[in-house]
């Protein structure tokens, strides 16, 4: 990372947006599997993934994104802070990995904010990446179709939703009336007007409370 923040000081001279995005360990999860049945190597290891990556990233990173005040940076995580404060992520080690992440985004907007600087947290909803479209055996031609399997799929989004909160978020020039907050794709697109790829803005964390959840029906009308 310290040689890659080099690279970039000598190229541009300067960094602007940080979207801290390091994870990778989707497959060291045990879902429903209590602390003390659940791997501890895999599980500290998820850890060490979602909060050491992280911090590594802005430590080296941020010196030169404080640069130039304006500088945004995005932790992106898992759910938002209601949703997470509120639910249990099914896994005591991916619980605490998604709402460290959105602590890790207040505590640098606390010392980023004197340096005219700011950071956020940012959730997708429910992320059609293509390890989940592989998961469903699909592909996002056809990604209705794994809602035979999972009925409330249906509420899915692609990686460009966030990628254009991202995008809204670097060019608002009032982004610090965001600093410090846990925001979400769906949120963002009801505030900036962007939508998905197909022209829906999915709201996949009401959804989720008001539908999934309380075990109801899959039906995304009124929240796409």
């Amino acid at each position: 990372m310290r040689d890659l923040v080099r690279r970039i000081d000598g190229e541009q001279g300067r960094l602007d947006v940080l979207v801290n995005d390091v994870w990778g360990a989707e497959r060291l999860i045990e879902w429903n599997v209590p602390v003390w049945e659940h791997s501890l190597e895999q599980g500290l290891r998820m850890l060490r993934l979602a909060v050491d990556t992280h911090i590594i990233t802005s430590h080296f990173a941020l010196p030169l994104l404080i640069k130039n005040e304006g500088g945004l940076v995005v932790e992106m995580t898992d759910g938002t802070a209601e949703y997470n404060q509120n639910n249990y992520r099914l896994s005591l080690f991916y619980d605490l990995a998604k709402i460290s992440v959105i602590r890790m985004a207040w505590a640098q907007a606390q010392e980023l904010r004197p340096r005219g600087c700011v950071a956020v947290a940012l959730t997708p909803g429910w992320l059609r990446s293509e390890m989940m479209l592989e998961t469903f055996g699909v592909e996002e031609l056809n990604w209705r179709e794994a809602t035979a399997i999972q009925p409330h799929f249906v509420i899915s989004e692609t990686p460009r939703y966030v990628g254009r909160a991202v995008a809204h978020l670097a060019a608002d020039p009032e982004v610090a009336r965001w600093n410090g907050r846990s925001l979400s794709s769906g949120g963002l697109a009801k505030v900036y007007g962007f939508t998905d790829l197909d022209g829906s803005q999915p709201d996949a964390w009401r959804y989720l409370v008001e539908v999934q959840d309380p075990g109801r029906p899959a039906d995304a009308t009124g929240y796409r």
